[in-house]
């Protein structure tokens, strides 16, 4: 039984990229694609609700916190109905909360209302990267893993620039309602078109379910030639997690990446007001810089399987912090759109490998959505809190503060990641 299933996996590692493989690709990108799109809209959104008066500071922050909460709980429940119950099952319920919510919110008569309507659509959305990096990290071919994970990265991170378009061009003529809208509608399309999505092969093997595993993997090579026997005695080195090391890694990577990006591109309209500029614009400015998440993903996307996930994710860090203190002392609008450019970029390599890489390869096939279920949980819980620490800064302190606090942030993680996080490129994860 037991060469059974390493054969098995053996042939999942050496699949090569077929019809399936694609289809399992571009429904999963798509489901991250409205992730990116929900943090953005509610960014943009809620700087328009406070201009406009429908919304206070507080309801904002509040606003904000339910969602990175909705985050937690739904990261949290999908890792453990992933690893217990299967990875189909943690994909089926995450976009019709998602969807029909966000849709009702549209038409929210108060901003309270619209607070509970964000709270439950974030639950269902909190499954989606959690669910999506762990179970394409399953079904790629070992040698492409981390080229394809932080590819569908890069797709989603297109919905940074392409939200803030559309709130720039939608919003101020047709309102912000006009947004949920469209993303529900989308949301509910996606949910119809992945209902047939197969189980993780990997999930099947290591719960005995073979036969089922095997009927997967075939339509996976399409007819494929089987791997030549020399081919097989060069197989990847095995790396062996170690369940308390790569949980902590997981953590701290998660949360710097996760806190450091959505504090500063949830923030970005609101500390541009501060600075006195008009919103229409500040939601100019942000569109530009954030042009940097799809370039930043796809530098993540080329070096991640060339020179290793550590050598991209740490120095990476490193740039975050020199980029966050450089931010901190600009007083020009072009300062600000071009250092801000670049601290995207590095946001988003990170995004494109810590979140959809190299988590979901820290944790074995058994654990794998509950270690980064509950990592990217607990960054959604500290993210929770940010906006009531931002909101404090920008009421007592000068802005300048959160840009420090993103450099130490960042730093710290650079430290944990190098001293304790194992290298995993193209390594058979057991």
């Amino acid at each position: 039984m037991a060469a059974q299933a390493m054969s098995l996996e053996r042939r999942l590692d050496h699949t090569s990229t077929t019809p399936l493989f694609y289809k399992i690709f571009a429904l999963v990108s798509g489901g991250m694609f409205l992730d990116a799109i929900d943090v953005y809209m509610a960014s943009g959104v809620a700087s328009v609700l406070l201009k406009s008066g429908w919304s206070t500071l507080m309801k904002n922050t509040v606003f904000l916190s339910v969602g990175f909460l909705g985050l937690f709980i739904g990261s949290l429940l999908a890792g453990f109905i992933g690893d217990l119950q299967g990875r189909r099952k943690a994909y089926q319920v995450n976009l019709v909360l998602f969807g029909g919510f966000t849709f009702i919110g549209a038409f929210a008569p108060n901003m309270s209302f619209l607070i509970f309507c964000r709270f439950m659509s974030s639950v269902g959305l909190g499954s989606e990267i959690v669910t999506g990096c762990s179970m394409l990290n399953e079904f790629a071919p070992i040698k492409s893993r981390g080229r394809w994970c932080a590819a569908a990265s890069l797709i989603a991170n297109c919905g940074a620039p392409i939200t803030m378009l559309l709130c720039t061009l939608i919003i101020p003529r047709f309102g912000w309602r006009i947004m949920f809208v469209m993303v529900g509608i989308f949301a509910i399309v996606l949910w119809i078109l992945r209902r047939d999505i197969p189980e993780s092969p990997r999930w099947l093997i290591a719960h005995g379910k073979r036969e089922q595993a095997a009927a997967i993997i075939e339509k996976l090579e399409d007819n494929q030639p089987i791997i030549e026997q020399e081919e097989q005695a060069k197989a990847p080195a095995v790396h062996t997690p170690r369940l308390g090391i790569s949980l902590l890694v997981a953590i701290v990577a998660v949360s710097a990446t996760i806190i450091c990006q959505y504090t500063f591109t949830t923030w970005v309209p609101t500390l541009l007001i501060k600075r006195g500029i008009n919103v229409v614009h500040s939601l100019g400015f942000s569109t530009i810089m954030m042009l940097g998440a799809p370039v930043g993903a796809a530098i993540g996307t080329l070096l991640v399987d060339r020179i290793g996930r550590k050598w991209v994710i740490v120095p990476s860090f490193i740039l975050v912090a020199v980029f966050g203190m450089l931010y901190a002392y600009q007083t020009t609008s072009v300062g600000v759109m071009i250092v801000g450019f670049f601290l995207t970029c590095c946001f988003y390599v990170l995004m494109a490998t810590v979140v959809a890489v190299y988590v979901a390869e820290l944790f074995p096939t058994t654990f794998r959505f509950r270690g980064s279920g509950i990592a990217n949980g607990i960054a959604k819980l500290f993210t929770v809190a940010m906006p009531y620490a931002v909101t404090a800064f920008l009421t007592w302190f000068s802005p300048t503060l959160i840009f420090v606090m993103i450099s130490g942030i960042a730093l710290i993680a650079a430290a944990v990641v190098w001293y304790f996080g194992p290298e995993t490129k193209q390594k058979i994860i057991e």
